[in-house]
């Protein structure tokens, strides 16, 4: 429930600081006031969209937060532990509104998105407009207005979780269904095409391999040569490196003893002829492997070739053959299965649509059931609410031939007939302006469930009077016992039935106009129900103002 609001900066309020208790709380005030600036507030700490112009003139922010008890809420509880936002039994809401239109959002002081502020908004706060009744006219609102405050949830679940069983393997069908079978002349060339990559394709490093063969081949001739020379210089029999550096180290080490460059000469020059000796044995061992065939040449040169094709034909590199068979061979079993897989998928999407349909079938007798309980309830509230005779009809169709949907098979009609004697029809055609709003009303209260969530409504009682007002404060009172209920209201009737009373007033100081809100005490509480009455305090409407305060509170 709200226990507490604060408005800083905000349209034309500079700072307002509001208590809350538990019950029924009316917020009252001449037109134009300023009494649906408490309304848009909550709402924009709810999750509404915001701009510029809720910041009030030269103020370069509005600031608005409001601290709710969560005690008997255990809905918004829970979804503040799983978001890791809180888990005490309170929770504040934070909102800035910047001059340049950009606002940021906290949940107990952590930074949030609008978004999420608006997911837990919704389970701490109904938020009834002056024309929220259109909604009503809407298929989609009347289905969500009977499953909302069903006893059938459990229900609802199944019926989501067997339409996405089915809805998965329909996805699946249907893509195995556009791909079909391969033509038999497709087949062949499928076929062809892997045995082919099958003979030629070579993995990534054999491609290496094969390269470096074929540059080894194709310029041995070259390398024989200069092999011969290098042999011939590390080692010649006539003259070799290798035997200069021995004769030249032979004479350096009768002097190597005197100078520690010359021993440092020996050292390197006997380390060059090691290096030298060694380098003359892997010449050979190269010499050695050198094949010279013309035949292995041309083998090479043909598998290289096609190597090339293949990449050429299927738009690949080289090393991605490999990976281009794999997708073949893929494509082919696939198509080898085709009609094995083809009856297997349908045989298992057949039975998904019927366990489906068992389940919609369940859901939609649940829903009958409580559409003739919902109907009977808003009919004896439209008759409180001085429509007597008038019928509110739920009408359920179940229809098998529809397409699984996750909320059933059902389709439900909201009928209605305001006056005795005419036959029900759609609300939007039957009802006026001010019948939709008593009769959003009387649904309100006759679906209101356990879950303590605050309840603000915005002058719905707009264009009612006489002993219908009466019946609307009682409503609205009845309706706060279950836990909180906020009225924007002008009706005296209404406002008398409160447990708190706010009163909203415009004030103009040095030019400037701002709006500001007091709780009234007993007293005041009566002057503002005379002025209701009457638009002004007189013997007799003061004295109308106490007795319609003290039958309020029967």
């Amino acid at each position: 429930m709200l226990s507490h609001l604060h408005i800083q900066d905000f349209a034309i309020a500079p700072e307002l600081d509001l208590e809350f208790t538990p019950g029924f709380t009316v917020i009252t005030g001449e037109t134009g006031a300023g009494k649906s600036i408490l309304v848009d507030a909550l709402g924009l700490l709810l999750g509404d969209r915001s701009d510029a112009n809720w910041v009030r003139p030269g103020a370069e922010r509005a600031q608005l937060s409001a601290e709710f008890d969560l005690e008997q809420n255990e809905t918004a509880r829970r979804w503040l532990a799983e978001t890791e936002l809180g888990d005490k039994p309170h929770c504040l809401l934070r909102r800035s509104i910047a001059a340049n239109g950009r606002s940021r959002a906290w949940i107990n002081g952590t930074p949030v998105t609008v978004q999420q502020l608006g997911e837990l908004g919704a389970l701490l706060v109904e938020l009834h407009g002056q024309n929220e009744h259109l909604a009503l006219t809407r298929t989609a609102q009347q289905l969500q207005l009977l499953d909302t405050c069903g006893d059938y949830p459990e229900a609802l679940r199944e019926v989501a979780r067997a339409h996405e069983r089915w809805r998965a393997l329909e996805t699946e069908f249907r893509q195995l269904q556009s791909s079909s079978a391969l033509p038999e002349a497709e087949l062949d060339l499928l076929r062809y095409q892997v045995e082919e990559l099958e003979q030629h394709a070579l993995a990534p490093e054999q491609v290496e391999e094969l390269e470096a063969e074929h540059q080894r081949l194709s310029r041995s001739g070259e390398l024989v040569e200069c092999l011969d020379f290098g042999l011939a210089a590390l080692d010649g029999e006539e003259q070799s490196l290798v035997d200069d550096l021995h004769r030249v180290l032979g004479r350096l080490r009768a002097f190597e003893s005197l100078d520690p460059n010359i021993a440092e000469s020996c050292r390197m020059l006997e380390e060059a002829a090691i290096n030298a000796q060694e380098a003359g044995a892997s010449l050979r061992h190269a010499q050695d492997a050198i094949d010279l065939s013309p035949e292995r040449l041309e083998a090479v040169r043909r598998q290289l070739g096609h190597l090339g094709d293949l990449s050429r034909k299927h738009h690949v590199p080289l090393e991605q053959l490999p990976e281009r068979l794999a997708k073949l061979e893929q494509r082919l079993q696939r198509a080898g299965n085709f009609e094995e897989h083809r009856e297997a998928l349908e045989q298992s999407l057949g039975a998904a649509l019927a366990d489906y349909r068992q389940a919609a079938s369940e859901l939609s007798a649940r829903r009958r059931r409580h559409a003739e309980t919902l109907s009977d309830r808003v009919t004896a509230l439209m008759a409180e609410l001085g429509m007597e005779g008038g019928v509110f009809q739920l009408l359920i169709t179940h229809a098998e031939e529809r397409s699984p949907s996750a909320r059933g098979d059902d389709q439900v009609d909201l009928l209605v007939s305001a006056n005795p004697g005419l036959p029900p029809g759609p609300l939007a055609k039957i009802a006026s302006g001010g019948e939709l709003s008593r009769i959003s009303l009387a649904i309100k209260v006759a679906t209101a469930g356990n879950e303590r969530r605050t309840q603000i409504f915005d002058e719905v009682d707009a264009g009612v009077g006489g002993e219908t007002a009466n019946t609307v404060g009682a409503l609205l009172q009845r309706l706060a016992t279950r836990g909180q209920a906020l009225c924007v209201t002008h009706l005296a009737q209404v406002a008398v039935r409160a447990d708190q009373q706010l009163s909203v007033h415009k004030r103009t100081t040095s030019g400037a106009v701002s709006v500001d809100t007091r709780l009234l005490n007993e007293q005041q509480r009566v002057e503002e129900v005379a002025r209701m009455l009457s638009g002004q305090a007189s013997e007799q409407s003061l004295a109308h103002a106490r007795e319609l305060l003290a039958g309020g509170r029967g």
